[in-house]
């Protein structure tokens, strides 16, 4: 029987002092490292690179921490013993041949705007260093843990597209809808921050709850006495002190506070941007079509910020079920609270973006950090299972209507096309605009690519 390998990133390569004296002679001609990285590299990525490059505008990272079960909503097996197949039946969708789970009655018939992802895979089974790996697509160098979040984590990928592709609209780059996550009672979960590319680059964060009757995002009105004469003295006066400041320190995290500082200031002055952050804009029956709670009304404020140029939105599923998706007791009963109200919000939010002919240019990647286990557990639950899981994506460039790869009878592993989280960066980043062959700089000033993976070519329109 033919055995097909996860297409797992290779152990970096250290470079031999014959490489380093080869590297320095190629510099003295004008070259640098990164250079030499990316020929040496990069060569079997060559032909991808033109396909679908910079096709999307804006990207949606839709996270459901905890791991949901690929054998109750993506890749049903109907045909597997009771303890595998579980209590969900597939449903067809608007394609012909392919279906998913009940409860997801919405999606199934949105389907020809989508792709299902049935094959991804790594090795990685716990919820703190699985998520950094879903968030940064880099595996974390700690793997099995739930190492807190440091300065020299790889950036999220909102931090690495401000970074590399900020936006000049007054907008940030990257906006993080949702509280920090934690792992139970731990520190905040490596993967959600700028890590070793600093504060500046961070996602701006909004927490609050969107379907709140109170709901608005704090820091974007100035106090009263502030007019725009003042705000503007105000902006001339920190110019002047960056400059001189400027003069003994010209670090990039210099550099980066004072984009931010910019980007900060332009959108306290611009009202057609605050009104981006404002839902209470928009039209009662689009609410009530997101539905009127957490997740939907979130899904909204990210396709508003969309619509208003935002780069990248990541979207984290809320703390409202305290267990996220992480369903290791009552697997059954628990997804029949979550799925309604996920079915509800993300076909409102594909069907919205393709009304407004945003489908076409923003990436809309929904995941988790892992998948469960096909065999359930005494307590009616499925465990953690990173061997084999699905996810779903859209627009920006990739196919509609689409399934690629397969998982085998039980869901367990990979049957074709195996895929890891630094496969689906690499696309993603080649989409938006950003060669995943490119490079960014830790706090040391070594240079890191920017993912590790390859472009699944297989994905692109």
């Amino acid at each position: 029987m033919l055995s097909i390998q996860p297409s797992f990133p290779s152990v970096p390569h250290r470079p031999t002092r014959r490489e380093l004296l080869r590297a320095g002679a190629i510099s003295a001609l004008g070259l640098s490292w990164p250079d030499l990285l990316r020929a040496e590299q990069g060569a079997g990525d060559a032909d991808q690179r033109t396909i679908g490059f910079g096709r999307a505008k804006s990207c949606v990272v839709i996270f459901l921490f905890g791991g949901p079960s690929q054998q109750d909503l993506w890749d049903l097996k109907p045909d597997a013993p009771t303890e595998i197949r579980g209590e969900f039946k597939p449903i067809n969708t608007n394609l012909a041949g392919v279906r998913i789970g009940e409860h997801l009655p919405l999606l199934a018939k949105q389907a020809d705007k989508y792709l299902i992802a049935r094959s991804m895979t790594h090795r990685d089974f716990e919820h703190g260093s699985a998520s950094y790996t879903a968030l940064t697509g880099k595996p974390h160098p700690q793997p099995g843990t739930n190492t807190p979040a440091t300065k020299d984590d790889f950036p999220t990928y909102g931090a690495v597209v401000s970074r590399l592709r900020p936006t000049s609209l007054p907008l940030p780059s990257a906006v993080v809808l949702g509280p920090v996550m934690h792992q139970g009672n731990r520190p905040p979960m490596a993967g959600q921050n700028a890590g070793f590319l600093g504060e500046a680059y961070d996602p701006f964060r909004i927490a609050a709850n969107p379907n709140g009757a109170d709901f608005r995002v704090a820091g974007l009105e100035t106090p009263p006495d502030l007019n725009a004469i003042r705000l503007n003295q105000r902006f001339e006066l920190l110019a002047q002190l960056e400059k001189r400041l400027g003069e003994f320190d010209r670090s990039a995290a210099a550099a980066g506070m004072s984009e931010l500082k910019q980007r900060a200031f332009g959108l306290l002055g611009s009202a057609a941007s605050r009104r981006a952050f404002d839902l209470a804009a928009e039209p009662a029956q689009s609410r009530e079509r997101y539905g009127r709670h957490r997740f939907g009304q979130t899904l909204l404020l990210a396709r508003r910020l969309v619509e208003a140029g935002t780069p990248l939105v990541t979207v984290n599923w809320s703390r409202q079920n305290a267990d996220q998706w992480d369903t290791h007791k009552k697997n059954y009963s628990k997804l029949r609270e979550l799925l309604p109200p996920f079915d509800k919000g993300m076909a409102a939010f594909l069907a919205d973006l393709d009304q407004r002919g945003l489908l076409d240019s923003t990436l809309v990647v929904c995941l988790g950090e892992f998948g469960r286990t096909p065999k359930m557990n005494k307590d009616a639950g499925r465990d953690h299972w990173p061997d084999c899981y699905s996810m779903l994506l859209a627009g920006g460039g990739l196919k509609r209507g689409y399934v690629f790869g397969a998982s085998d009878r039980q869901a367990a592993y990979p049957d074709r096309d195996p895929i890891g989280p630094w496969d689906v960066a690499a696309t993603c980043y080649h989409l938006l605009g950003v060669d995943p062959l490119d490079h960014v700089y830790d706090r040391i000033d070594r240079p890191v690519r920017v993912a590790a993976g390859h472009i699944v070519r297989d994905l692109l329109a």
